[in-house]
């Protein structure tokens, strides 16, 4: 299994369509993948899993992977979430 922290800053107002985008992205890899956000953990291949962790508008995520090709995964997810600040 690996592992990864990273920090996000989004605006609130986009926040439904990144998780949405999120979903599509973490639901292309092979391996299981979660994000933690303080005690909770959900499946990043779920869209109403990733709804309910109430991600604030700036917080420290762990991102986890674990399968086939989870050093892609948590590349390309951590990736994808830097992202989106831009």
């Amino acid at each position: 299994m690996k592992k990864k922290s990273i920090g996000i800053s989004l605006e609130d107002e986009q926040m439904a369509r990144h998780i949405a985008l999120l979903v599509q992205k973490a639901s292309k890899y092979e391996s299981a993948i979660y994000i933690q956000s303080g005690d909770r953990k959900v499946n990043a291949k779920s869209i109403m899993g990733m709804m309910t962790l109430g991600m604030d508008i700036s917080e420290n995520l762990e991102i986890s992977a674990e399968g086939s090709d989870e050093n892609e995964a948590i590349e390309g997810i951590a990736d994808f979430l830097e992202g989106l600040e831009e």
